[in-house]
């Protein structure tokens, strides 16, 4: 069982990276594998870790590991120590998290839960289930292709609103009381992992508990995509069309990911027009502005634009102390405010990554059986080598991509246009964009007087390169490093 581990963990650190494996697999023990009923026990040092993990990574789980145990499904089993209180939660093989991978971009899976207050029917503890209860495991494969697909867990209550973001949190809240009548479209936009789709589930919440009657849609582009091909695999593109726009309100995730999709953008325009002229809500997200999404028909660029376009910016220190402060509460984590400086103060910009951390510093406490302390944080956090963009400048960035490639700074900036030195150029452009605050045009002003657009093309096509070439990918974690701690 050790070495099966062991493999998926080098799995993992490939596909998600060596941060996920330290942060939440490190501590994680398989410490059974019954062919016989093709269960999977993993033992976990808490309940908060075996949460976050179904919620986020039971996917990756089940797909690596029925491959290394040469099963075509298996059920995961997590036992979870929390002080005194062992608790088993049962994930069946036909349950799985909501997050779409794209190895499974035709299926959407139920969140397994694990139950506190009140106790889910998969959720026992290492006793017997009550009597009278038994589990029931689902036969039905796949989604309800008529479902919601709201997450529950996501409001306004629970949204923290700063500077960065209020914009976007009142445009959404005005659309959530009044669909249809207020800002439609509305298009939200910003990086990644800074609450867009909290704010789109917050929005499908907010209105079905105004309105049960509303038909509601959240759907990520991805998703989107692929089963629009799967309807004309199957010559069914009218009644997918038809589906979509008998909902009352529509959430599409990631729109960017219609990018080049020709045949999708025209079904997704017949269904916007439809939705739009019947006063149907309609409400977008995307990592940047409508008119920067390339690859997207101009006709759609523009109605994206109709309502209103809200960004959401990188928090400031203030917000994210006060997300620190929100999700240690909610999760019961005894937090003192210069340990959450000092945390708020490491993370650069990613909600995402503020909470990892905070859940990495938990975890340690909670294995060490030691209270949360700043001199703790320090040292769990040693290596979260992060840096605020904001103290990243586009010179460093231009000098460390000339040095390692061995390409002139006057080169880089030249209208050249040889292979080599364009590759190294959207390679200075795409770190550019990642590393600093500063905007596409400023970027593209910077490397030689380049519009926007040929910003953006040089960051897709790297990005585009990275995912198949690990070496390439092993190289530029190893530039950025080098920039963020100069």
């Amino acid at each position: 069982m050790r070495l099966i581990w062991e493999e998926f963990l080098k799995i993992i650190k490939e596909e998600a990276g060596s941060q996920i494996v330290e942060t939440w697999f490190k501590a994680v023990v398989l410490e059974e594998w019954n062919p016989a009923t093709a269960t999977v026990t993993l033992r976990v040092p808490n309940q908060f870790v075996s949460k976050w993990i179904q919620e986020h990574y039971t996917i990756l789980l089940k797909t690596h590991l029925a491959r290394l145990l040469h099963s075509n499904n298996i059920r995961l089993f997590f036992i979870s120590n929390s002080s005194n209180n062992p608790t088993r939660t049962i994930i069946p093989a036909s349950v799985a998290q909501t997050t779409i991978m794209p190895h499974t971009a035709n299926t959407q899976f139920t969140p397994a839960q694990e139950a506190e207050k009140t106790p889910s029917p998969n959720t026992y503890p290492l006793s017997k289930p009550p009597s009278g209860t038994s589990l029931t495991i689902s036969k039905k494969r796949g989604r309800d292709l008529n479902a919601p697909n709201i997450n529950e867990n996501y409001h306004f209550e629970n949204f923290v609103v700063g500077p960065n973001n209020s914009l976007a949190h009142a445009a959404a809240h005005a659309v959530a009381q009044n669909t249809g009548a207020v800002y439609n479209p509305l298009f939200i936009y910003g990086g990644t992992g800074l609450g867009k789709t909290h704010l789109l589930h917050a929005i499908g919440n907010e209105a079905k508990k105004r309105n049960p009657q509303l038909v509601i849609r959240y759907e990520t582009c991805d998703h989107f995509i692929n089963e629009f091909i799967h309807s004309i695999r199957l010559e069914r593109s009218s009644q997918f069309r038809e589906k979509y726009q008998k909902v009352d309100l529509l959430m599409l995730d990631d729109i960017q990911f219609l990018s080049n999709k020709e045949q999708t953008q025209e079904s997704f325009f017949h269904i916007f027009n439809a939705l739009y002229e019947q006063q149907k809500q309609i409400v977008l997200s995307s990592d940047t502005f409508p008119k920067e999404i390339t690859g997207l028909q101009n006709r759609l660029k523009s109605r994206m634009e109709w309502g209103l376009v809200a960004d959401i910016q990188i928090p400031d220190l203030e917000t994210k102390i006060a997300i620190l402060e929100r999700k240690s509460e909610a999760h019961g984590i005894i937090l003192h405010s210069d340990v959450a400086d000092f945390i708020a103060s490491r993370v650069l910009s990613n909600i995402r990554e503020l909470e990892g951390a905070l859940i990495r510093v938990s975890a340690f406490a909670t294995l060490t059986n030691q209270p949360i302390s700043l001199d703790m944080a320090k040292r769990v956090l040693l290596n979260l080598n992060e840096k605020r963009k904001d103290s990243v400048q586009l010179e460093n960035v231009l000098k460390a991509v000339s040095k390692h490639y061995e390409v002139s700074i006057h080169e880089i900036k030249s209208k050249k246009r040889q292979k080599d030195i364009t590759f190294v150029r959207q390679v200075t452009l795409y770190l550019m964009k990642k590393l600093t605050i500063s905007s596409l045009q400023t970027i593209g002003s910077f490397i030689g007087g380049r519009d926007h657009s040929t910003v953006i093309h040089a960051i897709t096509k790297v990005e585009s390169m990275i995912k198949d070439e690990k070496e390439l990918a092993q190289k530029l974690r190893m530039i950025e490093q080098e920039i963020l701690m100069s």
